[in-house]
């Protein structure tokens, strides 16, 4: 077994949150400069030009690439040769929370009550995953998902003979209602199957994979092209100015279901879809 003290993965977190705040992924990034090159509205290439302006400014200067910094999901895989010392773990997790966000200046967007609204002041608590795996590491990502794209995201149970058709009609039905209140071009998740509660975590989920990796399943693969192509087909463009880069990348997972459901869920993501892994 390994002795791992959740000091560690405070310290861990509270990097991340930085990281994940001011620098954007580089698949990201690379996603906004193809789709200035393939932009066909004027208005829609000028948008993503000044994307990618923001983020080199906001990597130069080391400061939030957006003003919500989110609530912060934070995904956790603990190997299961490890034993964990210290301080509670999800304690932990929320100290590293608290302590990246105070580090970074980001703003505090949690409430810690739904209805009395009053801010909690440090954006605790976090969302936590915690997954158990096998092998004596643990794999953390932070995933600072903001306000205007997580508000339109939505799920349905289809009837099981409406298929890939009806998932489609659903999915194109929320990013038609997102408009530019989502702040494209996005990355969409899409979970397909699972239970009520299974099928958002999976869409969630699905954000988190790399711009231009798609499903190991071939079928699910080209579902996922044709709901890109699909996406893009809307016009609503970058920040809903028009054009044809309303979406950087699908990605759309998968779990078992009951024989009488067809559950789908979409995640919608805003164009900064900041999310960031490492490895203890």
């Amino acid at each position: 077994m390994r002795q791992l003290d959740t000091d560690l993965i405070t310290q861990c977190i509270a990097d991340l949150c930085v990281d994940a705040t001011h620098n954007l992924p580089e698949d990201v990034v690379q996603g906004f400069h193809r789709a200035a090159q393939n932009e066909i509205s004027p208005l829609g290439k000028s948008v993503l030009l000044k994307l990618i302006e923001n983020d080199k400014i906001a990597r130069d200067n080391q400061v939030p690439y957006c003003h919500d910094t989110g609530l912060t999901i934070v995904y956790v895989e603990i190997g299961q040769e490890v034993y964990l010392t210290g301080a509670p773990y999800q304690e932990a997790v929320h100290e590293g929370v608290r302590q990246g966000y105070a580090k970074g200046y980001m703003r505090k967007s949690v409430v810690g009550d739904p209805l009395l609204r009053v801010n909690t002041n440090d954006n605790t608590p976090a969302v936590i995953h915690t997954e158990i795996v096998p092998g004596s590491q643990v794999r953390i990502t932070v995933l600072p998902k903001g306000g205007g794209s997580e508000n339109w995201s939505t799920m349905k149970f289809l009837l099981p003979g409406e298929g890939a058709a009806g998932v489609k009609r659903f999915v194109l039905d929320a990013i038609n209602a997102a408009g530019g209140s989502a702040c494209p071009p996005l990355t969409v998740g899409v979970g397909l199957g699972g239970s009520f509660d299974k099928v958002t975590e999976i869409a969630k989920k699905a954000i988190l994979r790399d711009i231009g990796v798609h499903h190991h399943d071939a079928h699910i693969a080209q579902l996922e092209r044709e709901l890109l192509e699909d996406i893009n087909k809307t016009g609503i463009g970058p920040q809903g100015y028009g054009g044809s880069s309303t979406a950087l990348w699908v990605a759309v997972e998968t779990y078992a279901c009951h024989i009488t459901a067809l559950p789908v869920a979409v995640n919608i993501q805003c164009h900064a879809s900041r999310r960031k892994t490492a490895v203890i």
